[in-house]
């Protein structure tokens, strides 16, 4: 097993984190690990029947084709999203209220945490774009969140390759701090010189998955995506969330601590296959209230 990698079996019991009395999918030596590379994957983090669940929403759900905006590359190509900041009674809020998201997050960051904003990331075959280098807390910094006391969650919805844009990582960047961003296109990312210079310091680990496998990685990682070349498409569900003692100290298009309620552990087998909730509310570019919003 690779060392970056975690294999969640149905059958594992989870394992109770010593910071916080939760329960984790995750032990001490690999929080350690997120320590030092920033990141993580878990295989099999949704079980069988929650991905399906999962595809099978996601796929039919026509409220991505009516809310998505797509954000261009270079190139020209475009990376379609569909973003919200209250996990609503849905499928995708559900996934992240789930206790073995959530509280594996916890144990990662030290603090309980909160649903900062989600969203449903579409590579299309061929025409899926790429997207710089960059740090989310790179933009987050700018709707005042003092520390980078934050992480996110992606859960493969289609497998994810190299062929088909999977997410990059370079191994270990979040102990860089801060790294400068600015616009390029319509794309805010980080200093190119100083990218340049970790891909030559730094490992780059290309983060493949299949459906149900989650990757969970630090604020400050660097991270970037490739074009999708393939005829295959690549859709992930991205969870994002703070920590209650990094309440931001102004308003930004992401909302201030609200007190996150955990989903039952088969919550989204009882959902079952059906639409969002009517009243869902997706946000739109036009609210963008800082410089370079993801």
């Amino acid at each position: 097993m690779d060392q970056t990698e975690v294999k969640v079996h149905p059958a594992q019991s989870a394992v109770n984190s010593t910071l916080l009395g939760v329960k984790s999918v995750l032990t001490a030596s690999q929080k350690a690990q997120f320590d030092r590379d920033g990141f993580i994957i878990v295989r099999n983090l949704l079980d069988q029947e929650e991905t399906d669940i999962l595809v099978r929403t996601a796929k039919s759900d026509p409220a991505f084709k009516q809310h998505a905006h797509g954000v261009a590359d270079p190139d020209g190509k475009k990376v379609k999203m569909a973003l919200w900041n209250h996990p609503s009674d849905d499928v995708y809020g559900t996934i992240s209220r789930l206790p073995k998201v959530v509280d594996t997050l916890e144990h990662l960051l030290g603090d309980e945490v909160y649903h900062y904003h989600s969203k449903m990331v579409i590579k299309e075959p061929f025409t899926g774009g790429s997207f710089c280098w960059h740090q989310d807390y790179g933009y987050w910094y700018l709707n005042g969140c003092l520390f980078p006391d934050m992480g996110s969650v992606m859960v493969a919805v289609d497998p994810n390759t190299k062929e088909n844009g999977c997410l990059q990582v370079l191994k270990g960047s979040h102990l860089l701090g801060r790294v400068e961003h600015g616009r390029y296109g319509e794309q805010t990312g980080a200093d190119p010189e100083r990218c340049e210079q970790a891909q030559k310091a730094l490992e780059l680990v290309y983060c493949e998955m299949a459906p149900g496998d989650a990757l969970f990685f630090h604020c400050n990682t660097l991270h970037r995506s490739q074009a999708n070349t393939s005829p295959h498409p690549r859709w992930s569900l991205l969870c994002c969330y703070n920590t209650k003692h990094n309440n931001p100290y102004k308003e930004s298009h992401h909302p201030f601590y609200e007190p996150l309620v955990k989903a039952q552990e088969d919550a989204v087998r009882r959902y079952g296959v059906r639409q969002a909730e009517v009243g869902k509310r997706f946000w739109h570019p036009s609210e963008d209230k800082t410089v370079g919003a993801d």
